[in-house]
């Protein structure tokens, strides 16, 4: 996998983890809460989890929805913030 196709895999999980936890990050950027550089470091934390074929599966097990992040998730702590 290039660089490129591991950031854009990478880019998909935070963006369907927020999905799955109902942050809605469009949202949080017309706000101002959120903005270019914040998701990108979002993605680059991604890039290092060391578990990133447990978050696809988890995404898939909790498709209906979730309250919280799986505990390894790097960025479980910004959506948790997100979430008011």
């Amino acid at each position: 996998m290039s660089v490129s196709e591991r950031y854009d895999h990478h880019a998909k999980l935070v963006a369907h983890m927020a999905d799955t936890l109902g942050v809605d990050l469009l949202e949080q950027m017309q706000r101002g809460e959120l903005d270019g550089e914040d998701l990108r470091q979002m993605v680059h934390k991604c890039t290092g989890c060391t578990s990133p074929c447990d978050c696809a599966d988890w995404l898939v097990a909790n498709a209906a929805g979730s309250e919280v992040a799986p505990n390894y998730c790097r960025n479980a702590q910004a959506f948790e913030l997100m979430k008011g």
